[in-house]
């Protein structure tokens, strides 16, 4: 149970106690940290309800909460404001709790249900650029923290596999390598061999195929010929179609990996496709498909709606699919699978009107129960310096494995004074100064609503003072050094003697209300916050209170208790986020 939640039981008790409605006993955080702790303003609410002064009511409550000896004070503050004060030991009790695992510190409120998070989507055959960072570490912090919440998570990158892309590619192998089987009209994959590809190929192959095809009309309409006939299973396609996925699939993993991104599901559109006959079908049934200039079209459009919604083509004039049509097929394909509680989609949020079709048409044709949660979860750009979309010096878009080598260099020319650094071999050095430079980049964007837009600062990710994941990754440092340098026993008391260390045990204390409220809204930013004012309190807390100088034993035990737990629960806060620790920089 939330602490603040704790605390409204027990108020609500009062409140009914006095005579009062129970519902007014709602307590907060305080605004006011130098009055109290929590506050409750219920009194305001029960004047009108049981037509007494606001005044009178918080006294009666008070009076009854000065027998609870978790409090340290229940106050009135004129007009009506109940203002709240725990007792040290209380709190130093719960953090106790919370070390020995008898109290948590995540709201298991997704238990027995299941989340799928859609996330990333990129293309095979394309290099991963700067514009797939977003999707990528915030979808990965959203399903971490559906997981941490107790749900049952599945994490699918959702790939452009089969589309033009794809025909591109083959069309301008096949003019480059005519010789080539899989290209023959009789190709046999029980017999005839496949080329083997390589990522430097296909990354250098598709851009040129794409600028071609904008120039040479023959060029563009093989191309798509060529799609059409991978996608109706002509089998020297189809084999060099899973050639292409290997090398791409293997090739996307090891950039996700470098950002500590991992998915559980690595389908596509291709495997979408398998469902798109049963989509037309269910469409067909309930009458919900009509043509449009030989299109096949789903309206959507209702009474109540404020701006025009136009209707979802399922089928265009030549049979084929659009992007509508494969999320529809997937949802249906998910519902069988995995029956979900919770689709969320990260996507850049101009895509809102196409999945705001996507779900209007999923809901109606009943492709998944009215309760399933079908979610987009928009992001906005990320920026250079001149506030418009980022790039290179060149003007070009930086690939993702350049931008993690940059920040990598970065990080190894912030830390190149430091001993531990220079102590290692270069290979260790670069690990190290990788997990700091992929940490900056990662904190940098997430501490930013993922709506909005943001400015790529690689000096200010990399400070190690303000809401940053390189001041975070150095407090984690601070407390593994403190734990080598002076030990007590785990099951040591906490002891609150000091303001520092009162101010640290209620941040710790709070983090079910920040992760709570980062699921209801999908924002890892708030995961983000809480994660900086914990690393504040601690900082404050090592100035103010010597450890091991601290000639008292039972203090000092009490605070190397208080660092091993604070240490794990910024260690759960950077995990949820997806940023790995490092032991020292």
């Amino acid at each position: 149970m939330m602490l603040t939640e704790q605390l409204t039981a027990i108020v609500s008790d009062a409140f009914e106690a006095c005579g009062y409605d129970r519902s007014l006993g709602t307590v907060t955080v305080s605004d006011r940290p130098e009055l109290c702790q929590f506050q409750c303003n219920g009194a305001f609410g029960g004047a009108k309800l049981h037509r007494k002064a606001p005044a009178m009511i918080a006294n009666d409550v008070a009076a009854k909460l000065t027998e609870n000896p978790l409090f340290a004070k229940a106050e009135v503050a004129m007009p009506g404001f109940l203002n709240l004060t725990l007792t040290d030991a209380a709190i130093a009790q719960m953090a106790m709790d919370v070390a020995n695992g008898e109290r948590t510190l995540v709201e298991q409120s997704g238990a027995g249900k299941t989340a799928i998070v859609d996330y990333g989507g990129p293309n095979v055959a394309k290099p991963l650029h700067i514009g797939h960072l977003r999707p990528a570490i915030i979808g990965e912090a959203i399903k971490r923290l559906c997981k941490a919440s107790g749900y049952r998570t599945i994490g699918d990158i959702h790939l452009g596999d089969w589309g033009l892309q794809i025909g591109l590619v083959i069309a301008e192998l096949r003019e480059r390598h005519p010789e080539w089987r899989v290209f023959a009209a009789d190709f046999d994959d029980a017999t005839d061999s496949v080329p083997e590809l390589d990522v430097e190929l296909l990354q250098e192959v598709y851009p040129f195929a794409s600028g071609k095809s904008k120039q040479d009309d023959a060029f563009k309409v093989a191309a798509q010929q060529a799609t059409y006939e991978l996608q109706s299973g002509r089998a020297g396609f189809m084999a060099l179609w899973k050639e292409i996925m290997r090398v791409s699939v293997a090739d996307l993993k090891e950039n996700y990996n470098r950002l500590n991104v991992f998915y559980e599901l690595w389908y596509g559109e291709s495997d979408a496709e398998h469902y798109v006959g049963q989509l037309v079908d269910t469409l067909k049934e309930q009458g919900l498909l009509r043509e449009s200039d030989g299109a096949l079209v789903v309206d959507l459009a209702t009474e109540e709606d404020t701006a025009p919604m136009p209707p979802v083509i399922i089928k265009k004039s030549d049979n084929s699919s659009l992007y509508a049509t494969t999320d529809l097929a997937t949802i249906i394909q998910r519902q069988q699978d995995y029956a979900p509680d919770k689709i969320w989609y990260v996507v850049d949020k101009r895509q809102s009107l196409h999945f705001d079709q996507v779900f209007r048409c999923a809901k109606k044709a009943g492709l998944v129960p009215a309760e399933c949660d079908l979610k987009h979860l928009g992001f906005g750009t990320i920026n250079g310096a001149d506030g418009k979309p980022f790039k290179t010096r060149d003007g070009g878009v930086m690939q993702l494995r350049v931008l993690i080598d940059t920040v990598t260099e970065a990080a190894m020319e912030k830390l190149k004074n430091s001993d531990y650094l220079n102590s290692l071999s270069d290979e260790e050095k670069r690990a190290v100064a990788e997990k700091v430079g992929v940490a900056a980049i990662k904190f940098g964007d997430l501490i930013n609503h993922r709506a909005k837009d943001y400015i790529f600062d690689m000096d200010k990710f990399l400070s190690f003072e303000g809401k940053t994941g390189t001041y975070l990754l150095y407090n984690i440092t601070r407390i593994h050094s403190v734990l080598k340098k002076v030990d007590a026993p785990a099951d040591s008391p906490i002891v609150i003697t000091e303001d520092a260390e009162r101010e640290l045990v209620l941040k710790l204390l709070l983090t079910p209300e920040a992760f709570a409220k980062a699921l209801s809204e999908q924002a890892p930013n708030l995961v983000c916050e809480n994660a900086y004012l914990i690393a504040q309190a601690f900082s404050k807390m090592y100035h103010d209170c010597p450890v091991a100088n601290e000639d008292d034993a039972q203090k000092r035990a009490s605070r190397v208790a208080l660092c091993r737990l604070t240490r794990d629960v910024l260690l759960m806060h950077l995990d949820v986020l997806g940023i790995e620790a490092v032991e020292n920089m």
